[in-house]
């Protein structure tokens, strides 16, 4: 059974989301105190975390930072605003999707799924895989990217991205391609969810001196470069 943790502080919707998800085998703990949410975060240990923006003491924002300091677990956002930097700003901090409230529960039980889909079979299909490119070394297991420059963390997004890309190196993969491979359902996802992810993804590989390596062709999508020689 996975482990969900709802940060929601409107009881309402709480009880109404953990009763529905609920009935799909998930177990929903939530939060006692909303200026110790990271407390019970570690306490939990959550297999996923879906949080509300607006909050008590500190915004979800400010939890997301704190979360993706300790961990890599899928994080959704929820929003009742209706401003397009709230999604940017959540996919900048590592969130894994965002849904505008109101929602229909069908949308939200569908990203969930697929979160968890994608994250945790994922995990299991590569968890042995170690992989070279370009000179550096891909770990699928602990989400990093080393090279002689140094190594980063990428989120699960950020190396499912990678991940595709090496796959069909030096092969355009077009962003239809990568937004159906990540999220399963391609009607949920915006356009720009996908350009924060790879351009988060560019700029960490640019730290370790692979900033180049992933290129975008406009109009089509992107490729993964590896010369041969490499």
């Amino acid at each position: 059974m996975f482990k969900i943790m709802l940060i929601e502080d409107d009881e309402t919707l709480f009880q109404e989301v953990k009763e529905r998800l609920s009935q799909w085998t998930y177990e929903v703990l939530g939060v006692a105190d909303f200026g110790r949410v990271l407390e019970s975060f570690t306490s939990i240990k959550p297999d996923l975390v879906v949080i509300d923006i607006q909050l008590p003491k500190f915004d979800g924002f400010h939890w997301c930072r704190l979360i993706r300091s300790h961990s890599n677990v899928p994080i959704i956002f929820l929003s009742s605003r209706d401003h397009p930097t709230d999604m940017v700003m959540s996919m900048q901090l590592g969130a894994d999707d965002f849904i505008q409230k109101p929602f229909h529960f069908d949308v939200l039980i569908a990203k969930i799924q697929a979160t968890l889909r994608r994250v945790y079979n994922y995990n299991v299909d590569t968890q042995l895989d170690l992989k070279t490119w370009n000179g550096a070394t891909v770990d699928f297991l602990k989400g990093t990217v080393s090279s002689t420059q140094g190594v980063v963390d990428l989120t699960k997004n950020e190396m499912y991205i990678l991940k595709v890309l090496i796959e069909r190196k030096n092969e355009i993969v077009t962003r239809e391609d990568l937004i159906t491979s990540l999220w399963d359902d391609e009607r949920f996802v915006s356009d720009n969810t996908l350009t924060v992810n790879v351009n988060r993804l560019r700029k960490k590989l640019g730290e370790i001196g692979l900033g180049e390596t992933i290129e975008t062709k406009v109009g089509q999508g992107y490729v993964a470069r590896e010369e041969e020689s490499l």
